[in-house]
């Protein structure tokens, strides 16, 4: 499943999920899920930076769908804000890629392709085998037993079937282990990614079990803790590479007619 997740300092921004791969529940409608994130505490923000993180959350434990309409006046009246200040959350957010503006047709939650989906991967195997190699050199003691602090709480989650809750801390996993190495820039670019990881495991996702991502976590977490580098590196491109195989990332019809032909013979 989904890599796979509240991130470290930064994540005041985004509580983001990873690619897991698992059953989507029922569709949420928006201003629900909109409501519910707005009444969640975010931290000290400005009202756009709030909108950004309401809108951020319900994306990424699945109540808002990729192609789901963002109605300006919707979220203004959720918030009680203009709608000035909710054009310049989605903005943000189209910057950030979760959202897509379309002329004359107003904001939708993203439909990321199946390129990026892949880049996205692939980035990813870079910076996360990079980021557990660094950890092995520096993790402590204390950092080993908060990230079993963790996976206990992703294996609860996984256990009581508890999706949003253990598609975010599948998710919070990978930039928790990006918080113990200090460094703000690489929490913010590793939480972008999640955040669509998020986005493409809702488009592309095949039936997976979640306790198979929360058992790959556990065997980091053991390389971390005995400071074996190469086998952190190894188990973390696995684990993302488990993660991308179980996604249906086949190109989809591009027309009506391509769409209506029939399956070539095998």
């Amino acid at each position: 499943m989904p890599p796979p997740v509240a991130p470290a300092p930064r994540p005041a921004r985004k509580r983001r999920a990873g690619g897991s791969a698992e059953s989507a529940p029922a569709t949420t409608p928006p201003d629900e899920a909109l409501a519910a994130a707005s009444a969640e505490p975010h931290g000290e923000s400005t009202t756009t930076q709030r909108i950004v993180d309401a809108i951020t959350t319900a994306i990424v434990e699945r109540r808002l769908m990729p192609g789901t309409k963002l109605a300006e006046q919707q979220i203004a009246d959720i918030f009680q804000v203009s709608r000035t200040v909710v054009r310049q959350a989605l903005n943000q957010l189209s910057r950030d890629r979760l959202v897509t503006l379309a002329p004359a047709r107003g904001a939708f939650v993203s439909e990321p392709s199946v390129d990026e989906a892949r880049q996205v991967f692939e980035v990813r195997s870079m910076l996360e085998a990079a980021m557990v190699r660094e950890l092995c050199a520096r993790i402590t003691r204390a950092q080993v037993a908060q990230l079993r602090r963790h996976l206990k709480d992703e294996a609860a989650a996984v256990a009581r079937t508890d999706v949003s809750g253990r598609t975010r801390l599948l998710a919070d996993f990978h930039t928790l282990l990006a918080g113990m190495l200090g460094n703000q820039v690489l929490a913010e670019l590793l939480g972008d990614l999640l955040s669509r990881s998020s986005l493409i495991s809702l488009m592309y996702q095949s039936a997976h079990s979640a306790e198979h991502s929360q058992a790959e976590h556990v065997a980091i977490v053991d390389a971390l803790a005995r400071r074996d580098a190469d086998a952190a590196v190894a188990l973390m491109a696995d684990h993302l590479g488990n993660v991308e195989r179980n996604l249906r990332l086949h190109p989809r019809v591009s027309s009506l007619a391509n769409a209506l032909q029939p399956p070539s013979p095998a």
